[in-house]
């Protein structure tokens, strides 16, 4: 059936305890969501905009950090509340309220932000292993593609265990740096002097730079789905508490990350600026943290923590994907595929940037890549903010006036530094000496100005037409006058869930006889179906038993046919042919998918395995 919910194969998987077991037992189960999220703030691109932060500026920009994690508490506030109280995520709720046009534009700005998230973690990852194991950087970029498999096999394990290595690795990272705190005895009183607010000559770009690396876009997408995960009752008071216990878990995971990224800047502060280091890439922060510090176990650390965050951060990137291509265009492919996209995307810019500029350009591609996740930032923010402040959509639990406040501030002062940076680049490009940057700057130019117009109309568009929040439907089919002919005993029905299934069932009715029987079949090919089958309660199964049972009293009124109703879970070629068999059906009757070739390498295929191993006819609704 059509998936109307984010991650539906883990939607509501984690139950709830009853008020009366206690908060801290409540707060450990609805805790995990933004400790996923709190991953992205804490990536190897935040490792390079804290690095070269630190190094140029030593500590003025640590209010930058703090102001960033403000943001960021609020607007993934925002995004969780949005989540629990509609019951979509984000991007849902863009393809709910805007045009086809502009959803598929805001998908394709999503997709590039994860891209360059994703592209900061390939880089990230390949120098960690280069420091701890010293293969050379380019080797690195191509093992990142394998991380496919380790994260095909945590998904496998379910969304409270992916959650607990989450956790592990951000507890690796935080002792590391706790450590690394501890050996380079940063001047506290300079690091406090770092809050008051305060932009040094040439700091703009890396400003910039740690708010997109800290308020990542995508990961307002992938909040307002992972709290989802959560089983709480759908009442104002259930939803109210939920928001309540997602409110601290934000809270408690999202200070972990500051405490990270300012580790990381004080850490480059106190060891590099205060001895007039000049850092240009990660690396050789890695080598001179060593001799400046006096014992090699710093670098160790260092290299370790680096790939723990590269790591993470892979996790929660695909997820995030998965989460804005379902969200945005309603179109689901295999995860493995998927990934596989995201990171090929991701490695080819990184290793023809080392191929051709060698490994000394790293950092200047990780500030790059968070500069442009920046720029995303009000494509995301702007929608949160319109819908979580619009009553029809959120009732109740609509923005207060002084949320809305600082929301719209957060929007400002985003789209300010970014509309900054884009004037002076694109400045420096037009009156450059050089031919090829000339040529790149009018090339962009209507490309900026056609992301403008974009960017006012989501911006004005509820001011001129009111949001309002879209119903949600079953797919209902009619078969009050179907004719039957006689030919088969027992028809087995294959039920996608989809508008498709009233034409597969009126030709299985004209296929059997008078005082035949119909045999509807719908398998759950949800994560849940597949490792937990008959155990699994998750969103998918549900849907599917309430959807067959309407079907089975539907064709009973119509058609006075004698009507069973069977579940499957796992693969759809075996389960078919499993219930095919023990049934003893005569005739089975499914619908094609209507794509083949290269898409049944993206998308699947179940009549050609079925087709074969069936003894009876197989008739395929095109």
């Amino acid at each position: 059936m059509e998936n109307k919910v984010s991650l539906a194969e883990v939607h509501k998987s984690v139950s709830i305890p009853h008020q009366n077991k206690g908060m801290m037992r409540r707060l450990f189960a609805f805790g995990g969501p933004a400790y996923l999220v709190s991953v992205g703030y804490m990536d190897p691109g935040n490792w390079a905009t804290d690095l070269e932060g630190g190094a140029r500026f030593g500590y003025t920009l640590v209010w930058v950090l703090l102001m960033s994690n403000l943001m960021a508490l609020l607007l993934q506030t925002l995004s969780a509340r949005l989540g629990i109280v509609t019951g979509r995520d984000l991007a849902q709720a863009c393809r709910d309220h805007y045009s086809k046009p502009v959803s598929i534009a805001l998908w394709i700005l999503c997709e590039i932000a994860i891209i360059a998230c994703d592209l900061a973690e390939v880089l990230g990852t390949a120098i960690a292993i280069n420091l701890l194991f010293g293969l050379p950087l380019i080797w690195g970029v191509l093992i990142t593609a394998l991380d496919v498999l380790v994260l095909l096999a945590l998904q496998h394990l379910g969304m409270r265990k992916l959650e607990a290595v989450i956790l592990t690795l951000i507890v690796l990272i935080g002792m590391c740096f706790i450590i690394e705190i501890f050996l380079a005895k940063p001047e506290l009183h300079s690091v406090i002097g770092g809050l008051i607010p305060q932009l040094p000559s040439g700091s703009l770009f890396i400003a910039i730079g740690i708010i997109g690396a800290t308020v990542m876009p995508h990961n307002l997408y992938l909040h307002s789905a992972l709290v989802q995960t959560r089983e709480f009752e759908q009442t104002p008071a259930g939803k109210r508490d939920a928001c309540k216990y997602n409110l601290l878990d934000s809270f408690l995971a999202l200070n972990a990350a500051f405490f990270i990224n300012a580790a990381i800047l004080i850490l480059a502060a106190a060891v590099f600026f205060s001895h007039g280091k000049v850092v240009t890439e990660i690396q050789q922060a890695h080598e001179l943290l060593s001799p400046l510090m006096g014992t090699k176990f710093a670098g160790i650390l260092f290299a370790v923590a680096l790939l723990a965050s590269g790591q993470s951060s892979t996790i929660t990137g695909t997820l995030a994907g998965q989460i804005v291509m379902e969200g945005f265009l309603h179109l689901r492919i295999r995860p493995a595929l998927r990934r596989i996209i995201t990171r090929s995307l991701a490695i080819i810019p990184a290793a023809l940037v080392i191929s051709l500029f060698g490994e000394g350009s790293t950092l200047s591609l990780l500030i790059l890549s968070q500069v442009i996740l920046s720029m995303q930032l009000a494509f995301a923010i702007i929608p949160l903010v319109h819908f979580t402040s619009e009553r029809k959509i959120m009732g109740e639990f609509a923005n207060k006036l002084w949320v809305k406040i600082l929301a719209w501030i957060s929007a400002g002062v985003v789209l300010v530094l970014n509309i900054n940076l884009l004037i002076e680049q694109e400045t420096n490009a037009l009156i450059s000496n050089s031919p090829t940057e000339k040529i790149i700057g009018f090339l962009a130019l209507p490309f900026f100005v056609a992301i403008g117009f974009l960017l006012l109309y989501i911006l004005l568009k509820p001011f001129f037409s009111r949001l309002t929040e879209k119903t949600i439907s079953m797919p209902k089919a009619e078969f009050g006058e179907i004719s039957s002919s006689v030919k088969y005993a027992k028809v087995g029905v294959a039920i996608e869930g989809n508008e498709r299934d009233k034409q597969v069932i009126e030709q299985a009715l004209s296929l059997c006889a008078d005082h035949g029987s119909i045999i509807l079949i719908h398998i759950v090919a949800s994560a849940s179906g597949f490792f937990l089958r008959e155990r699994t309660h998750d969103t998918a199964a549900r849907h599917g038993e309430e959807y067959l049972a309407k079907l089975k009293e539907e064709l009973y009124v119509h058609q006075h046919k004698d009507v069973r109703t069977v579940i499957g879970f796992g693969s759809a070629p075996k389960e078919l042919i499993r219930i095919g068999e023990y049934e003893k059906i005569d005739l089975l009757v499914m619908g094609s998918h209507g794509h083949r070739g290269l898409k049944d390498l993206i998308f699947g295929t179940t009549v050609s395995p079925v087709r074969h191993a069936l003894n009876i006819p197989v008739f395929i609704v095109q």
